[in-house]
């Protein structure tokens, strides 16, 4: 049995000093090398490892990817080059590809999209067939495509909010999660009613402030998209109603809270430096007790640069006359419930301070608590920041993915090979968690892998995905390498990729567009958006998108 540790959320090798310098390195206990047995059943799934596959000299490998954002394409671009023969499906449950990257990313921060073109370089291959508006898991079960491919990667991103789970969050009218604000001005179709979305009608009306709670790097998108003025934005590919709404909009203030201070705070100081230097809002002037008194004492480089900035903002005074827009970063508030009937009316807080047992206080890792001091916020429009997860899709429990629900993430070894709790005497969980409270024994998922979001949790930026995709796609070459089951691969896969999915598909009513579809959708984007004189103006339904391939 191969024994291997679970992975952490941050366990990319190349990266994990990076994101996180002080987290201890997590490895498997015994490094995967094809010998030795690895689990042979899914668990209350059909029988599909009866037979055996092929090796990686008798048949190219056939991979399919299920997500088309950064992590699934530079994965694809990584087996690409390494294997020639290597033949790779993605599957995208939108009719558009690019992900987060086409969706996720400020309107305002076309830099950041430039790794779009590399990406058509993947796809322009004659070896990569994208299939998108097919939803695995939903639509396409997960089982056919088992049938028909050597390896599936997992790379569908972090697509549902964590929630603060305090009262009034789900009840009143003005509280919206930071994931659907981002997601509507940058012209996101909705797929499913499942979860609310943001009400550009209620968002006119909800006054003068608004609350960002929440200060990671989308935190402060939000407050600049909502402070920065719609001249600003008019060139960029937000959603033409986006615009319209912004200009009619009345919030004058925003106020982005934490329940941290400064230092400990997730924001980059590129993303900070951008806010403090917007010329249409001014920030308020930090107390200096947050600050510390002599910065070169400071331990990290990035706490000094922060350091500086601060204080140079503090000390920078307004221009004259000032901008008509205002707003702060409130840190050490907890929020603990929203006030209102049926609409926020307030967000109250607990005050917060570094532990006393901290023996630093500019430690990014230092630890708050509470103080019993509540301070409310009034305000019709509230913003929840604190973070995405992933969620598992349907089917995978069959397949044995043990789905871990808290991190959001699928069990790893680090590489990106997914894992599971053995089968052991005395298991009382799915997680594998033993009467006696011992660790499980966790086992491959043959042939299943995992990268980006949902294999570390939401963390980290394109480059750092980009690092984590290729690394996960080394493991995927080096198992085919080493032939077949020997490998890690599927057993009893045909090898025959869409080609043979593809009439199941067809059986369940699925309509797949193409890369070509794209390029036609793409086209008419472009040509819409020129005609407003902008970058483009995204298809804001699945549906136009299809009745645009229809004309």
């Amino acid at each position: 049995m191969n024994v291997l540790r679970p992975a952490r959320p941050f366990t990319c090798a190349r990266c994990i000093r990076r994101l996180n310098p002080r987290s201890p390195p997590w490895r498997p206990r015994r490094p995967f090398n094809g010998n030795g047995p690895q689990r042979r059943f899914f668990t209350n799934g059909p029988a599909l490892l009866a037979s055996t596959a092929g090796s990686a000299s008798a048949r190219p490998l056939r991979l399919a990817i299920i997500g088309s954002g950064p992590a699934g394409f530079y994965a694809a671009l990584r087996i690409l080059k390494r294997v020639p023969d290597a033949l790779v499906d993605m599957y995208e449950h939108l009719p558009a590809p690019f992900g987060l990257v086409r969706y996720g990313v400020a309107p305002d921060h076309p830099e950041v999209k430039n790794c779009q073109d590399r990406f058509e370089e993947v796809a322009e291959s004659p070896r990569f067939n994208f299939i998108g508006n097919v939803d695995v898991g939903t639509e396409l079960p997960l089982y056919v495509l088992v049938r028909h491919y050597h390896s599936i990667l997992f790379a569908y991103g972090a697509a549902r909010d964590r929630m603060l789970g305090i009262p009034g969050e789900t009840s009143l009218s003005g509280v919206w999660s930071a994931r659907a604000f981002v997601g509507w001005y940058n012209g996101l179709p909705r797929r499913t009613n499942k979860e609310p979305e943001f009400d550009p009608q209620r968002f006119k009306r909800c006054g003068e402030t608004a609350v960002v709670i929440g200060n990671g790097n989308v935190a402060l998108d939000v407050a600049r998209i909502l402070l920065m003025g719609v001249d600003a934005l008019r060139e960029t590919d937000i959603s033409e109603e986006a615009l319209q709404t912004l200009a009619e909009t009345k919030i004058k203030q925003v106020a982005i809270t934490g329940r941290r201070g400064p230092f400990q705070a997730p924001f980059t100081i590129k993303e900070l430096r951008e806010l403090i230097t917007l010329p249409t809002a001014t920030l308020s002037p930090l107390p200096p007790s947050l600050l510390p008194p002599d910065p070169s004492h400071l331990a990290s480089r990035k706490a000094k640069r922060l350091a500086q900035l601060l204080a140079k903002a503090n000390s920078t005074p307004p221009p004259s006359p000032p901008p008509s827009k205002n707003w702060s970063l409130d840190f050490f508030l907890r929020p603990v419930s929203f006030a209102g009937t049926s609409a926020l009316s307030a967000v109250d807080f607990e005050r917060t301070r570094i532990a006393p047992d901290a023996a630093d206080p500019w430690d990014p890792a230092a630890r708050v608590a509470g103080t019993a001091e509540t301070v409310r916020v009034s305000t019709g429009a509230a913003f929840r920041s604190i973070g995405y997860k992933s969620v598992p899709l349907p089917g995978m429990a069959e397949l044995g993915v043990a789905f871990d629900e808290a991190r959001g993430v699928v069990p790893n070894d680090g590489e990106g090979r997914v894992l599971a709790p053995a089968p052991a005497a005395g298991k009382t969980a799915e997680d594998g968690t033993l009467q006696d409270g011992s660790s499980p024994v966790w086992e491959r998922v043959p042939g299943l892998y995992a990268a980006g979001w949902v294999k570390n949790g939401p963390t980290g930026v394109i480059a750092s995905t980009m690092d984590d995709a290729f690394g996960v796609a080394d493991a995927v070459v080096g198992d085919w390498e080493r032939g077949g089951e020997a490998g890690g691969m599927l057993a009893g896969a045909r090898g025959d990729g869409w080609g043979g999915v593809e009439g199941e598909a067809r059986k369940r009513g699925l309509r797949r567009t193409s890369w070509e579809d794209w390029k036609v959708i793409d086209e008419v984007e472009r040509e819409r958006g020129e005609r407003r004189g902008k970058v483009r103006e995204k298809i804001g339904s699945v549906e136009e998108m299809l009745e645009v391939l229809d004309r």
